[in-house]
């Protein structure tokens, strides 16, 4: 329930900031290969045990450094203005929605995908996942009553996986080639 989780020490708190700003610029500087949790707990000036109760593998932290963006997106399709967000047929925002994802793997993709992939099935059962698929799930329904809506929003999920995306990028496709590609999908 909300504000039943328990209070965060100051210490723990301050921490958990070193711990991210140092992994923030790890990555900023040197790549996601370089989010090694003893380089973080270095570049924090923290122990290697501090970062590990507090992140236990390399992908938990990789989805601490997401969430603020996450959040943003979030917001954006909840409540931002349409496309992306009400106000426009079911059938735009999806597109806005899939348009969208690809920005966001283009900037954020390889840390995406190393948190998407240090746990097996992890993308699967995170709320970020959740949120997307009943939110798509939604959408297709309005866009196409009496359609498995829920099937549908894992078929529109399944290539945003960010190894996907990844792979698509690295071997030469284009975000606007992607983008047609759900395009294509969505007619």
């Amino acid at each position: 329930m909300p504000g039943s989780e328990p209070k965060e020490r100051a210490d723990a708190a301050r921490n958990r900031q070193k711990i991210l700003r140092a992994a923030a610029q790890l990555v900023a500087t040197r790549g996601v290969e370089s989010l090694a949790l003893d380089e973080v707990a270095a570049a924090a000036g923290v122990g290697v045990g501090t970062v590990y109760r507090r992140y236990p593998d390399r992908g938990a932290l990789a989805h601490a450094l997401l969430e603020e963006n996450e959040k943003k997106f979030q917001a954006a399709f909840m409540s931002g203005p349409p496309p992306l967000g009400p106000g426009a047929s079911a059938r735009e925002r999806i597109r806005a929605f899939l348009h969208a994802f690809v920005d966001r793997l283009e900037h954020e993709g390889k840390l995406l995908m190393v948190a998407e992939t240090e746990t097996p099935l992890v993308r699967y059962t995170t709320g970020a996942y959740r949120l997307h698929h009943n939110h798509l799930a939604m959408l297709v329904a309005e866009a196409e009553p009496g359609i498995d809506a829920h099937f549908r929003a894992d078929a529109l999920l399944a290539p945003l996986a960010a190894a996907q995306f990844v792979y698509q990028r690295e071997s030469g496709m284009s975000v606007k080639q992607i983008k047609a590609g759900f395009d294509q999908l969505l007619q």
